[in-house]
């Protein structure tokens, strides 16, 4: 292939990276991810179902989600083992976000919806074209641990309802639904709540004894049986789902008056940052497990081209799976073509299922939706988070509660916002530490010891961090703190190997803390500059106000140069010897190996 060929066709992968992976498929793959696709748009099945209880919408949007979204992710995207659709988390924030717009369930609600998804996809579209795939490496995992893990508590509170058989009114606070819950137990409907339990009983035994069997269709087909039992042999009434259009998605259009995209933009936001967050890092945790390298910006165009096309096909906000995308992994999957065939065999299967669900009770949903919400609470990383890092376990927190006593899209941004402000309050705080000769190394190389001696007239740090306009305070009110404890230390040398970036702000801090120390009669040396620092100090001159004699790139050869410079009175009465020029000191050979 000639250069101008591979260029053309690099070209083409970049606007088509399904070309990548294409040449991978043989008979082999295709037997690996057609059963991984047949396994995946199995478990879509109830999960869309579920899905579509959550977020208010007539329960084959559910699996309309999972459909068209699927497939253009596949394509588009760079996971080979990432599957898009509707989920847990992104349901509960439509909900939240649209509830309050528009009626769940009526057309208005589901063209929000639709309207939703174009923006979401959108703006992922966007992010992902101007390259800013990075951005969601600034959202703490913190954050998303604390809103799955409140949206699983939110989750579980809103099919109380239908666990029990309450008229709980729609959109009740969860401390109002437990409060109702409570003073109304002699209300409870005990054939409702024993089709649920016998649900939820059900996935957990298959999720534990049988993990290999889609546990959720089983537990949905145990409390559909006992509820049809329950109602032919009882006339329990036991409310069911209804049947579902039985139908390929049909051609929908989202909204494009400016009032209603208005209305959407906060929404759009938040869930645009929750859904790629959680995308990349379902991408990311496979692709380490599978040797595959991960394009998070291609991801972004995937995952932005699913949802634009998604809301002309009738669904609602999709990213990428936890469960599916695992799913797709342990079942084989080689390629993306999985994530098609299941996205395909789904349209399928919505086409010869759906008028069974004329017999799904309500009940079963919500046991299944008990055992969904469970899932969500990552007990382990909660507890390593808990015992690791008091900042991030603020934003844990922090989200967690804000999900629950909040809107979802302000948790979001709460558990963000705390997450930028503390990493921020990092990067502006940059380590110092004081440095030493160390006796007992061949070469006397610079550590961090605070039991050993200093020099009494010169002071040696190291800065592990970028010096830049959030910095600056920190860096000189630490070098004043110094000069207030040891005002005798007029000379300071500043070990720069750590320093990889510093602007003009922290140009110019430098080069007036060299004023300062001039002043006081002493001097600033800077250590082992990096190049692109050296660059900006010089271009704009600030080396020169250092003084270019103050810039050493070795420690041999900086204090050589300074130990002439300090007050050889206070030498003679020093008894530390820091430095082995401070023990040649006086003598006429020529000074070896300095500290």
């Amino acid at each position: 292939m000639s250069i101008s060929q591979s260029a053309r066709f690099g070209w083409m992968r970049s606007v088509l990276p399904f070309l990548s992976w294409m040449p991978l498929i043989n008979k082999r793959t295709v037997g690996s991810d057609l059963s991984a696709g047949l396994t995946g748009a199995i478990v879509v099945l109830p999960q869309g179902v579920a899905f579509a209880t959550i977020v208010g919408m007539p329960p084959e949007y559910g699996l309309y989600a999972g459909i068209i979204p699927a497939i253009v992710a596949a394509l588009f995207g760079s996971s080979w083992h990432l599957v898009s659709g509707p989920t847990t988390a992104a349901s509960l924030v439509l909900f939240s976000s649209l509830s309050a717009l528009a009626e769940p369930g009526s057309a208005d609600y589901v063209k929000l919806a639709l309207t939703l998804a174009m923006m979401v996809g959108l703006l992922e579209l966007a992010l992902g074209l101007f390259r800013l795939g990075s951005i969601v490496n600034f959202i703490s995992h913190s954050v998303v641990i604390g809103f799955t893990a409140g949206a699983g508590v939110l989750i579980a509170a809103n099919q109380i309802k239908n666990y029990f058989g309450l008229p709980i009114p729609r959109g009740a606070h969860f401390l109002d639904i437990f409060i109702y819950l409570f003073t109304h137990l002699s209300a409870i409907s005990w054939a409702v709540a024993g089709v649920a339990t016998t649900t939820l009983l059900s996935g957990i035994l298959v999720r534990r004894y049988l993990p290999k069997i889609p546990y959720m269709i089983v537990a949905i087909l145990a409390g559909s049986l006992l509820s049809v039992a329950l109602n032919f042999w009882f006339a329990a009434g036991i409310p069911t789902v209804g049947a579902l259009p039985a139908s390929l998605p049909p051609l929908s259009a989202p909204s494009f008056d400016p009032a209603v995209w208005k209305q959407l933009a906060s929404p759009a936001l938040a869930v645009t940052l929750f859904a790629l967050t959680e995308a990349l890092s379902i991408s990311r945790a496979l692709a380490v497990r599978s040797g595959q390298h991960i394009n998070g910006n291609q991801e972004f165009i995937g995952q932005g081209l699913s949802n634009v096309a998604g809301s002309f096909f009738s669904a609602y906000v999709a990213t990428g799976s936890f469960n599916r995308s695992g799913l797709n992994f342990d079942s084989g999957a080689k390629t993306p073509l999985a994530a098609i065939i299941a996205g395909a065999a789904l349209a399928l299967i919505v086409v010869l299922v759906a008028p069974f669900a004329a017999y799904m009770p309500n009940a079963a949903m919500a046991g299944v939706l008990m055992l969904v919400s469970y899932g969500l609470i990552d007990q382990h990383h909660i507890r390593q988070i808990l015992k690791t890092s008091r900042a991030e376990s603020a934003v844990l927190l922090v989200t967690f509660f804000s999900t629950l006593f909040l809107e979802l899209q302000e948790a979001i941004f709460a558990g963000v916002l705390l997450s930028l402000l503390l990493y921020l309050n990092r990067t502006s705080h940059p380590k110092i530490s004081i440095r030493v000769p160390d006796p007992d190394h061949a070469s006397r190389k610079f550590i961090t010891n605070l039991a050993l001696p200093e020099c009494p007239q010169l002071r040696i740090v190291r800065i592990d961090g970028s010096l830049f306009f959030g910095a600056v305070n920190y860096f000189q009110e630490t070098l004043r703190t110094y000069e207030q404890e040891h005002p005798e230390q007029k000379r300071l040398m500043i070990e720069m190997s750590g320093v990889n970036f510093v602007d003009i702000a922290g140009a110019e801090a430098l080069a007036q803390e060299a004023k300062r120390f001039r002043k006081r009669g002493g001097a600033l040396y800077l250590l082992n500059t990096k190049a692109s620092v050296t660059e900006t100090l010089h271009q704009g001159g600030y080396d020169a106000e250092i003084g270019a004699a103050n810039f050493f790139h070795s420690k041999t050869q900086a204090l050589r140069n300074i130990y002439p410079q300090l007050d050889h009175d206070i030498c003679k009465s020093c008894k530390q010897h820091v430095f082995i020029e401070c023990k040649l000191a006086g003598r006429k050979e020529p000074m070896e190996d300095a500290a």
